[in-house]
């Protein structure tokens, strides 16, 4: 598996991964850090974030559920290089994520806004 930098052409794949229309995708590799994980060529997942505040705000995960963690250390070695906190929030109802999350260090701090309409849980880690 390889990661790299999303580009405005992954919008397609990104989209068909998320369910979401193309113009969001392409919206959000031009408004985030977007990086992607590839295996024999192909999307297999992506995660994207972005930094405020102090803190990496993780946006989105996606893909299967094992190349989670290699995409986790995306955000988490930005932040460690800048001396930043990371949080993300996963829907209750995804097991993986939260399982992903905790193995890559991440602690559970609260209950996170509702996501359509389904909870979430804050998790943080401050490296």
């Amino acid at each position: 598996m390889q990661l790299r930098d999303a580009v405005e052409a992954d919008a397609g794949r990104l989209a068909a991964l998320t369910d979401s229309p193309r113009d969001v995708m392409r919206n959000l590799v031009h408004d985030r850090t977007v990086r992607v994980a590839e295996q024999d060529d192909e999307i297999v997942g992506f995660v994207s974030f972005d930094a405020r505040e102090r803190t990496v705000h993780v946006t989105q995960l996606e893909g299967d559920a094992d190349v989670y963690q290699p995409l986790l250390d995306e955000p988490i070695g930005f932040a460690r290089s800048e001396g930043m906190s990371v949080e993300l929030l996963a829907v209750d109802t995804e097991p993986d994520l939260q399982s992903a999350a905790t193995d890559a260090g991440f602690e559970e701090v609260g209950p996170g806004p509702n996501f359509e309409g389904e909870p979430t849980t804050r998790y943080r880690l401050d490296p």
